[in-house]
């Protein structure tokens, strides 16, 4: 029944945005982006993470960032810091993911509040809510020390003068913030029918009205989502909402839709973090608000939940965690959800950590409870992160039976704009490393970009690496691929695809043109750490090649490389697309694996090896086609042609019997030319053309279908 209702008298948020400007919200995007210091500001005013101070003491937040990952400058290890903080006699201790220091901020030095990122050396003051990087610390205690401080006023590392429109654009998410929560209404107020809809539409009937009201869940009846906020501070004073919204769809299904108000990127917070106590030392980590509720009714442990899900576990947020000296990870029921729970475990400490294994038995927490499960004993039944050592299959055998159960899911992120390629690769998985070539000229970087955006547009954070065309040309292919369309010919159009392009977890390296291996790889290793990158695209190696000696073997230094990423991509369970050029070969012949540029390294140490053939002898639609030579997973390969779609950069599966390719010889190439050459077509005499054979001519393929170079 309720489905009906929520067809007849429900919208969506983005439906209610459109009704005016007062409500304007934004659906919840798999993205966040790092915070640069504006050019010419000084050093000791840069801000990294989620807000600043204004003079009134009022936090703001950003949201004019960039999706450009620069590697710092001074790259430090948690050695260094420990070193400084020693030669500035700043004691600390020694936490799971951050060093606890006292804060600079307050005239008590006795309350270690202050924490320091072990990794990037980001800090956070949790009682004043300051925050910064390395460099502020190191500013901050130069001035203390050359003034003779104890501390130093917070308003030193206040935020740098924002646009007007940055401005205008941070106090109205403020006011959308309090305006959304005032026209929300606690659940136990609603009438009782009503009530029972919404529950019913959320699937949370067995969740209390008092556990619901411990939360501060309210509804926002406009839309019939439930709002669920978030407070931070000493105060508790409220940061932003996050609204669920459910609706129906043809097939008879429900799809819940979120929104977030600042937008996604701009601002984290954990929700039910008020609720935790400072003595508490266990916590339950879950990737939905709904479970959090499900987790603390059931089984009255404190538990939060993750302010994008799965989808990452921002660096800043890690100071709110460490008074905890266990932390159970419970993020949901897939394989997902399962890759991220030990992906986040690394950055929490996998000491204290312990990871609740998807399974029948172990569905998510509310699904757990709905069921009438016991969620202490499925907490208590969970397995550690890290084992000292394997000594036998006992260890391994749930992993094995998951990966059995879950056969589809093990397979990994599958394409929806390359069915063929799921028909052979299956999937896009983790930790793996895919060998990318084609002839030159044949459209590899326009492919690939697609097919990275396919995967980009479902949930997988995504890095690129282009060395050979600039980061705004890249973005301009991709944007026309994600729009399937023209832009400049409809730029009445370009910002409304520019928003949605913007809220996809994409980012790209600044660097350009030749560069050294070692700089590279530690940019991804930075970036995965703080944005939870599971895809890197590197285009191409042969731009890491030239920063070695001449007197190097290059062949080595290949093989030096292409081992470094198979490293890479093992390690941070990250699946890495290498671009390398194949060796010259003639027009009529097609590519092997044994034509990638090299050494047989890059072949062996790949997962998979994909070849964009051309038919350069072709001149019709179906003349490329995509190669899989090498599939470590369950060793299918094959081939499937493709079609160039000019108009919006994309590749598609031909139509069977829809083109018919005409094979051009070298003959007709030098006749065709000397043709143009003399501007006038000669006619030859009818013995001389019955000595020489020519093809029977055909019509010039459509424009649409040019060639499409890199």
């Amino acid at each position: 029944m309720w489905r009906r209702l929520l067809l007849k008298g429900t919208t969506c948020p983005l439906q209610v945005a459109a009704r005016g400007p007062s409500w304007t919200l934004h659906l919840r995007p798999f993205t966040q982006r790092l915070l640069h210091r504006p050019a010419g500001a000084p050093r000791c005013l840069q801000r990294q993470g989620t807000g600043f101070w204004t003079q009134s003491g009022t936090r703001t937040y950003k949201d004019a960032a960039r999706s450009t990952v620069e590697f710092p400058t001074s790259p430090i290890t948690v050695t260094d810091i420990k070193q400084y903080l020693r030669s500035k006699d700043v004691p600390f201790l020694d936490g799971y993911s951050c060093l606890h220091a006292p804060s600079i901020f307050r005239k008590d030095r006795d309350n270690f509040s202050m924490f320091i990122d072990k990794i990037t050396g980001q800090f956070l003051c949790k009682e004043t809510l300051v925050e910064g990087s390395w460099e502020d610390i190191q500013d901050c205690l130069e001035v203390m020390q050359r003034e003779e401080q104890d501390f130093i006023s917070p308003h030193v590392l206040l935020g740098y003068p924002e646009s007007i429109e940055e401005q205008e654009e941070m106090e109205r998410e403020l006011r959308e913030v309090q305006r959304i929560w005032s026209s929300s209404v606690p659940l136990t107020d609603l009438p009782d029918d009503e009530a029972q809809l919404i529950k019913a539409m959320f699937q949370i009937s067995k969740v209390s009205n008092g556990t619901l009201k411990k939360f501060g869940v309210r509804v926002f009846r406009p839309t019939k989502s439930l709002v669920f906020p978030w407070f931070s501070g000493p105060d508790s004073t409220l940061k932003g909402v996050k609204l669920l919204s459910a609706q129906s769809t043809n097939t008879d299904t429900v799809t819940y839709n979120e929104a977030t108000v600042p937008k996604s990127g701009s601002y984290y917070n954990l929700f039910g973090l008020p609720l935790v106590g400072r003595l508490d030392s266990h916590v339950v980590l879950t990737g939905h608000e709904l479970d959090t509720l499900a987790v603390s009714q059931a089984t009255g442990l404190p538990s939060v939940a993750l302010p994008r899900g799965v989808s990452c576990l921002p660096p800043i947020l890690l100071p709110y965690l460490e008074q905890f000296k266990k932390v159970t990870l419970w993020l949901g029921r897939d394989m997902r959800s399962w890759e991220a729970s030990k992906i986040f475990s690394r950055k929490l400490g996998l000491r204290r950590c312990s990871l609740v294994r998807p399974g029948e038995d172990r569905p998510s927490a509310m699904e757990a409870l709905a069921k009438g499960k016991n969620l202490n004993q499925i907490i208590k039944a969970s397995i550690p992160a890290s084992h000292k050592s394997i000594v036998s299959f006992k260890q391994l055998r749930e992993d094995v039976y998951g990966e059995l159960v879950n056969t589809e899911q093990v397979a990994g992120v599958r394409w929806t704009r390359f069915p063929e390629l799921n028909r052979i690769l299956k999937g896009h998985r983790k930790g793996e490393l895919t060998v990318f070539t084609g002839p030159t000229g044949s459209g590899k970087t326009t492919f690939i970009s697609e097919l990275a955006l396919d995967l980009c547009t479902q949930g997988v954070n995504t890095l690129w690496g282009s060395f050979e065309i600039n980061n705004v040309r890249l973005a301009k292919i991709m944007l026309t691929q994600f729009s399937m369309q023209r832009l400049e010919e409809n730029l009445d159009q370009y910002d409304f695809w520019a928003d949605k392009f913007e809220e996809l977890p994409l980012y790209f390296m600044t660097f350009h043109g030749q560069q050294n291996v070692k700089t590279v790889l530690e940019t991804m290793q930075h970036a995965v750490y703080l944005y939870d990158i599971n895809h890197v695209i590197i285009d191409n190696l042969q731009f890491m090649m030239g920063q070695e000696s001449l007197s190097v073997d290059k062949f080595a230094v290949q093989d030096h490389i292409v081992g470094a990423f198979r490293k890479f991509a093992t390690n941070s369970s990250c699946h890495v697309t290498l671009i390398i050029h194949p060796r010259k070969v003639e027009d009529d012949r097609e590519l092997q694996t044994a034509s990638i540029f090299g050494s047989a390294k890059a072949s062996q140490e790949a997962d998979n090896v994909l070849i964009l053939q051309e038919k350069k002898m072709v001149t019709c639609p179906g003349r490329r086609s995509l190669q899989v030579t090498k599939n470590r997973f369950d060793g299918d390969v094959g081939i499937f042609p493709l079609d160039f779609i000019k108009a919006s950069l994309t590749f598609s599966a031909p139509i069977k019997g829809k083109h018919k390719i005409r094979k051009v010889n070298k003959l007709e190439n030098e006749e065709v030319q000397n043709e143009k050459e003399e501007g006038t077509a000669k006619k030859e005499k009818p013995e001389k053309a019955a000595k020489t054979k020519t093809p029977r001519s055909v019509k010039k393929p459509a424009t649409q279908n040019e060639n499409m170079k890199e």
